[in-house]
């Protein structure tokens, strides 16, 4: 095998730990992130909650004012009934006062179950709020844990970084323009073995899809020092029996 598979199979080893420390730092930052959500959703959750009871206070104000109109409304229809000149007239007007008091007991009856909601919201947005205190607290932690191990991560890829680029500088520019191109496309596996589909038979496939491949391009591997790349995946083909 010569300089240029040599070389592109040394750049696929270092390609390989970049990609895995990149992918570290990318999975503690992504923990900051999540753990950021759920807080922020239950910030929003306590949030709607308050409206939630700002709202029905509005609904029981409501209740009580319409309560104490009402409650004049009966002291007047009190004070008629005492004054009426007659059987009908009193007794229209202790149908009304029935009818009026049987509507305060209704209107009552509902502020009496908004102030229960209310009651259950504050003890939900209490709860939501002891959650959000741990969160914070916990998050606070992850940061300052994530913050030292995001270092860490980040300097050792400036490290493999070096390597990369010293592995890279003896590549020529299109074969490594076109390791680049399928190592984006692979997730950083850019080249695949070729080897035997069975031991006691000639024929060979892809280690990176499985597909065969023809007898002359098994040729241009064994004799030549190029990139040549597997016509189903387009990854950069090297043969296992040449791999040092």
């Amino acid at each position: 095998m010569g300089p240029v598979l040599n070389g592109l199979i040394k750049l696929q080893s270092v390609e390989n730990r970049l990609r895995a420390v990149k992918s570290k730092l990318a999975r503690c930052r992504r923990t900051v992130i999540f753990q950021e959500n759920q807080l922020r959703s239950l910030q929003n959750g306590l949030e709607a909650k308050k409206e939630e009871i700002k709202m029905t206070r509005v609904q029981v104000d409501r209740f009580e004012l319409d309560l104490r109109h009402r409650d004049e409304s009966i002291s007047r229809l009190r004070a008629a009934l005492n004054m009426a000149k007659t059987n009908k007239e009193y007794s229209a007007i202790l149908t009304e006062l029935n009818t009026s008091k049987a509507d305060n007991s209704k209107i009552e009856s509902q502020a009496l179950d908004l102030m229960k909601n209310i009651e259950a919201d504050q003890a939900a947005s209490a709860e939501i709020q002891q959650q959000i205190d741990e969160h914070m607290a916990n998050l606070d932690r992850l940061r300052k844990g994530n913050e030292v191990k995001a270092a860490e991560h980040e300097a050792e890829i400036a490290e493999i970084q070096v390597e990369w680029d010293a592995a890279a500088k003896d590549i020529p520019a299109e074969a490594l323009r076109v390791f680049n191109r399928v190592a984006e496309t692979y997730d950083g596996e850019a080249v695949a073995v070729a080897g035997k589909q069975n031991e006691k038979v000639e024929v060979f496939s892809c280690g990176g899809c499985f597909m065969g491949i023809p007898a002359e391009i098994v040729n241009r591997l064994m004799t030549n020092d190029e990139v040549i790349r597997c016509s189903n995946c387009t990854r950069i083909l090297i043969l296992k029996e040449s791999k040092e």
